[in-house]
């Protein structure tokens, strides 16, 4: 009764939170304009997101900021992780870490509002004519993407033997070509998963890019909200789906790459020891004869 219990209590859980993208995903096929009930099958509201010029624009604008985001976050964060990584006081380790959370921890409205003042004053000290941008939207973005790109990076860094970088030292490299070819090769599973996150949330994001993106660029979060403040149409939903099965590929291709990491790893594991072992009977018939 427990294993039936479990299961049940299992499927409802799964049903509950996956139940809407169900429904999104039906009524984007819906053929004609209710949203609550299905007139038939057909891929009408497709065709309409493709012909809508706002919201391929809008889809445009947003793959561009997120990947510059993505990226200089994932560069930035990373070298902010190994800096982190060599501090020797434990206490300002900790409180450079305490200072790096509050951008994740704090309410998105007190980030947008805090940056959207700060943004203001600057161009208003610098006498700039726009005072919010592509720009200022960029560097929001990678603001609160920065202690994403940080956490992920960190553990990989600890887990590192501190003797190899100084190895390759001792062998003729320089600290900075130590550090493209010793630590970066092994922490990059963690800059990838990084880097993949930082684009999630600066796609993902809307609180953020309304107050900080000004009325010259416009996201596919606000554009969404705009549409929905006129009508809720199923064109909405088609557009919702593209992004959750793009967003299910995505995550897809991350589990397959990062298993068969997993997988390289075990094997250089095993191919050590299987090295290793060779060598000890070596010097045992070394030591024998």
């Amino acid at each position: 009764m427990k294993k039936v219990f479990s299961k049940v209590y299992l499927g409802l859980i799964f049903l509950f939170l996956y139940a809407p993208l169900i429904v999104m995903v039906l009524i984007s096929f819906n053929s004609g304009d209710s949203t609550t009930q299905m007139e038939g099958f057909s891929l009408k509201w497709y065709r309409e997101i493709f012909r809508d010029h706002g919201t391929l624009q809008a889809f445009r604008n947003t793959l561009v900021l997120s990947v510059l985001a993505a990226v200089l976050a994932t560069v930035i964060g990373t070298l902010a992780a190994v800096g982190i990584h060599k501090m020797r006081s434990k206490r300002l380790r900790s409180a450079v870490m305490t200072v790096t959370n509050i951008p994740m921890m704090n309410p998105d409205i007190v980030t947008g509002i805090s940056l959207m003042l700060l943004f203001v004053f600057a161009a208003r000290m610098l006498n700039l004519e726009t005072t919010l941008s592509f720009y200022t939207l960029l560097i929001a973005h990678i603001t609160f993407c920065l202690p994403y790109v940080i956490l992920n990076v960190l553990p990989k860094l600890r887990q590192m033997d501190k003797n190899l970088p100084e190895a390759a030292q001792d062998l003729g490299c320089t600290p900075l070509q130590s550090f493209f070819k010793v630590e970066l090769p092994f922490i990059m599973p963690s800059v990838w998963t990084a880097m993949i996150m930082a684009f999630t949330l600066s796609f993902d994001d809307f609180v953020i890019s309304n107050f900080t993106s000004g009325s010259s660029y416009e996201t596919l979060t606000i554009h969404i909200y705009s549409m929905i403040k006129k009508s809720v149409k199923p064109n909405i939903y088609s557009l919702s789906t593209i992004i959750f099965f793009a967003v299910l590929v995505l995550l897809i291709v991350y589990n397959f790459t990062d298993s068969a990491d997993d997988r390289r790893e075990r094997a250089i594991e095993k191919a050590n020891l299987r090295r290793e072992r060779r060598l000890r009977k070596e010097r045992g018939e070394l030591v024998e004869e």
